[in-house]
């Protein structure tokens, strides 16, 4: 599966779960950590678990695995670690303080 069909599909499952904001970010321009990132906000805890959950079961069904996921079912950001693609889900709030948005919008957004 290739990376830009990876994002998308990461991108859609979390919009049909109803993630809010749902943004892709093409970094590779600006970054040499990851190719993409997917941003993403949920309104409560148990939202980001089930967002978390849908990537991992989405990602698996196409033979992909997380090298890494840092936080938990009470974390407030969630970064999960595909490799060339970085899932970062947040509560609202903590996606507005630490507004990676704003801070990586030298990336292009991609439309999914």
């Amino acid at each position: 599966m290739e990376t830009l069909d990876i994002v998308k599909k990461i991108a859609t499952v979390l919009d049909e779960k109803k993630a809010i904001d749902v943004k892709v970010l093409d970094i590779m321009k600006v970054s040499t950590i990851a190719d993409y990132f997917v941003l993403a906000s949920g309104s409560n805890s148990n939202q980001l678990q089930a967002m978390v959950d849908i990537v991992e079961d989405e990602m698996v069904k196409c033979d992909v695995h997380s090298k890494r996921v840092e936080g938990d079912s009470s974390s407030s950001w969630i970064l999960m670690d595909f490799g060339d693609v970085v899932v970062h889900l947040f509560s609202d709030e903590d996606r507005e303080f630490y507004d990676l948005d704003r801070i990586w919008s030298d990336g292009e957004v991609v439309e999914y």
